[in-house]
């Protein structure tokens, strides 16, 4: 890993340049570890700043049938948390995109929690967003204290209390992702409404990035949204073009055509 970690560089320069991140997900092993590689430098291509990577579970409880699909797909092909560590170093060989782990508690809890993160920033991932795994809780957990070699992503929703979100702000490191509407991951229709006014409330407590997912689905959406935030996470509208095109030779050059129109439309704000 570089000095300062590449999630700080990109979101650094970006402000520098007055523009918004585009955040891509996609499941590791969806469809398999080849082509997961594969679509990793098609999102590079397409104008990605930031690749959050799932890291499959066999009980993903925060994402919709989309993502959970893409798990069982990933599950299905043998992916392994041990095999994203390594798809991530291959990944690196020719890459200096930022990479977020995007998982749960459980698979990290049964790899060795502190192996996880030692190994994670060993082959060169920048950050990781644990969905169930709540800083205060982290805290009162030896075993679970967190490395300082990862950024650790925060979660804020909707939802989240206002007297709590001092709290998560603080313990925030390289972006805050901030749930744009209730309930699990998945392409919507329309957006959450009040997602200006939310991000700006966020912005009050903290100097770090907050970047906006959930939903967003098309370039319109993504302009929008971009408008507000300091970035914009898209994730089940491209797992979609993954289930949908994974048997196909050119999956990757599928996912490339779908999301530099998503890009290009963040960039314009």
């Amino acid at each position: 890993m570089t000095q300062e970690n590449r999630i700080d560089q990109r979101f650094a320069a970006l402000k520098t340049e007055g523009k918004t991140a585009f955040v891509a997900y996609i499941c590791a092993g969806d469809p398999d570890m080849d082509r997961s590689l594969e679509i990793m430098f098609a999102l590079e291509r397409s104008g990605a700043d930031v690749i959050e990577l799932g890291v499959p579970f066999s009980d993903p409880m925060a994402d919709g049938i989309v993502n959970q699909m893409a798990a069982h797909r990933a599950l299905e092909s043998g992916a392994t948390t041990k095999g994203v560590l390594d798809l991530i170093r291959r990944f690196r060989e020719k890459s200096e995109i930022p990479v977020v782990l995007f998982t749960y508690l459980n698979p990290i809890y049964s790899y060795g929690f502190t192996r996880f993160h030692e190994d994670a920033a060993a082959a060169g991932a920048d950050g990781i967003l644990l969905l169930d795994l709540p800083p205060e809780e982290a805290a009162i957990n030896k075993e679970l204290i967190e490395s300082s070699r990862l950024r650790h992503i925060r979660l804020i929703a909707p939802t989240t209390p206002a007297e709590r979100i001092p709290q998560l702000a603080a313990a925030s490191e390289g972006f805050i992702y901030y749930v744009s509407r209730e309930g699990v991951t998945g392409a919507q229709t329309s957006l959450a409404e009040g997602i200006g006014e939310n991000v700006a409330a966020i912005k009050a407590h903290t100097t770090v990035p907050v970047a906006v997912g959930f939903g967003i689905s098309t370039p319109a959406q993504a302009a929008e949204v971009a408008a507000s935030a300091d970035g914009v996470v898209v994730g089940s509208a491209i797992v979609r073009q993954i289930e949908e095109y994974g048997a196909s030779a050119d999956v990757a050059d599928r996912v490339e055509s779908f999301v530099k129109p998503l890009v290009d439309a963040v960039k314009s704000v």
